[in-house]
């Protein structure tokens, strides 16, 4: 089965999914955020849940927060088509709340497939939901501190035995309030640019 078709099923599948967040998806005319990007990636971003710009559209990262992920990728000469953007949730919280506990574990099994068919050599997480989740889910959690720590450092893990690499990164919405945020992702987007 090529690639296109494994993550045709998987938006099947997101499609036709029942929990609370596609309900409120449904009611509100929604779209689910599955994802876009490469399907030969070496870089997969992993944000944590789209907001309304992105359930409106279906696409990750289109907001404000998507706008300066566009310019880290531009900063190092890297096309926003030539890697891979998603989420652990696929599905709008409402009011953009943190994704609860019950909403990750329903929704990751989607985000492990995805991984699994891409097969990037650098998973690039974007805030502390993605950041825990992928360093637990694939033998780095005895390295897991507060993102303030470990922001832009590359941790060496396995997946399904070829060697990748994690690199936990701050929210690009955290740095549209916090200035210095900014620059910080500016200085970590350059790591990205060496491994690959």
């Amino acid at each position: 089965m090529s690639k296109t078709s494994e993550l045709k099923k998987i938006k099947d599948e997101v499609v036709a999914i029942e929990t609370e967040l596609a309900r409120f998806r449904i009611d509100n005319k929604y779209f689910p955020v599955i994802g876009e990007g490469s399907h030969d990636a070496s870089i997969m971003f992993i944000g944590e849940a789209p907001g309304e710009s992105e359930a409106k559209t279906g696409r990750p990262f289109v907001g404000r927060s998507g706008q300066f992920l566009n310019e880290l990728l531009e900063g190092i000469s890297i096309k926003r088509e030539d890697v891979y953007i998603t989420n652990i949730v696929k599905d709008r919280p409402p009011k953009n709340r943190d994704p609860q506990a019950s909403e990750i574990e329903a929704y990751a099994p989607f985000l492990d497939r995805q991984i699994a068919i891409i097969k990037p050599k650098v998973i690039a997480t974007l805030g502390r939901f993605s950041m825990e989740y992928i360093m637990n889910r694939y033998g780095l959690s005895f390295e897991l501190e507060p993102i303030s720590r470990i922001h832009g450092k590359v941790f060496d893990t396995e997946v399904l035995g070829e060697a990748v690499k994690v690199v936990p990164l701050y929210h690009p919405a955290v740095a549209l309030y916090n200035g210095s945020t900014r620059d910080l992702l500016k200085e970590d987007f350059k790591v990205l640019k060496k491994l690959i």
